[in-house]
């Protein structure tokens, strides 16, 4: 059945001088204002969130906030906060030692549950109510599985309808967050018409860490991991992200062993590899390979010289590395579909 299928009628309202005004004329006229505002929404729009209703919690607090905003449902009815609401998060200690799931989830509260705001005394008649305050529903639906889906199966189906509206996800151990609030799975009503697209510049030697423990030899691969800070630029959901290191391709420092001078290059290989991507950072490993000399990083002092004519220790060597570092950097994007 269409939308307009369930329209049964269309009856306009008109008034005229001297006339005698009834509740249900009044009370039909704002009935018929907000169908048509409904069909509106159910029409154009999809169920989500429109504006605001912005959610925050940090890690180890026992409540969330949740700021003004506007939603509407999948029949198209608005979901109003007007003032800024402190929820308490579900008091549970954990799964067997592991944080339990909860989204947060508002909807569109029953003409029952509308709070009575004003009355007033009527003329030859009982007092009545004039205003009703109308307020979200709040509703921690807990999650499980592997994905994550909602434990009972009729939150499960309201949400996946939309007429229960998805603003966060939290995880709680020991009645805590386990972590910040995500905002990932939020549920909005418009959707981007253009993908998200943030981008940066990192120095390699500050983002990175070196691997000196595997190779014994100067002349084996050096590995590199490390992460990189994200952060700034306030991805939603986790993006697609691509990078790579720029800067000279090799570093050359001036070594000597015996009677007998040698060049020794510093190599930064082509494949970088991204190995793990998160809303705030991405993890990264690539290679550094030294060519030229046979330096023995097993001992303590290394034989040759730097630059400067000093002896090269291990430590000096490795501080030469991290100074060489410096003149790389990594250049990453981020987008978010």
């Amino acid at each position: 059945m269409s939308i307009i299928d369930e329209t049964k009628f269309v009856e306009r309202f008109q008034f005229f001088d001297g006339q005698r005004l009834f509740a249900s004329d009044l009370q039909g006229l704002e009935t018929f204002n907000r169908e048509m505002r409904w069909l509106h929404n159910r029409s154009l729009h999809q169920p989500g969130v429109g504006s605001g209703f912005a959610v925050g919690g940090k890690k180890g607090d026992r409540e969330v906030t949740v700021g003004p905003g506007y939603a509407s449902d999948v029949d198209g009815r608005e979901i109003f906060l007007t003032n800024t609401q402190t929820l308490p998060i579900p008091p549970v200690a954990g799964d067997k030692g592991s944080p339990n799931f909860f989204d947060l989830a508002i909807a569109y509260p029953d003409d029952a549950a509308l709070e009575e705001v004003e009355t007033r005394e009527g003329i030859c008649s009982d007092r009545g109510v004039t205003r009703l305050s109308e307020a979200p529903v709040f509703c921690w639906v807990e999650l499980a599985g592997d994905p994550l889906t909602p434990r009972k199966t009729k939150l499960g189906r309201d949400l996946q309808m939309g007429l229960m509206i998805r603003l966060a996800r939290i995880a709680v151990l020991n009645c805590e967050l386990y972590s910040d609030v995500s905002i990932a799975q939020r549920q909005n009503a418009r959707v981007a018409v253009t993908p998200y697209i943030a981008s940066g510049t990192e120095e390699l030697g500050s983002v990175m860490v070196l691997n000196t423990k595997t190779p014994t030899s100067a002349r084996n691969p050096q590995i590199i991991t490390g992460t990189v800070d994200t952060r700034s630029a306030e991805f939603l959901t986790i993006p697609e992200y691509r990078a790579h290191v720029a800067g000279p391709r090799d570093i050359t420092l001036t070594t000597q062993t015996g009677s007998s001078t040698q060049n020794v290059d510093f190599v930064i290989f082509d494949q970088f590899q991204i190995t793990a991507q998160n809303r705030g950072n991405f993890e990264f490993v690539s290679l550094i390979l030294v060519l030229g000399a046979d330096l023995d990083l097993s001992q303590n002092d290394v034989p040759g010289l730097d630059e400067a004519g000093n002896p090269v220790t291990r430590t000096r060597f490795e501080e030469i590395q991290r100074r060489m570092l410096t003149q790389w950097h990594v250049i990453w994007m981020g987008t978010e579909g």
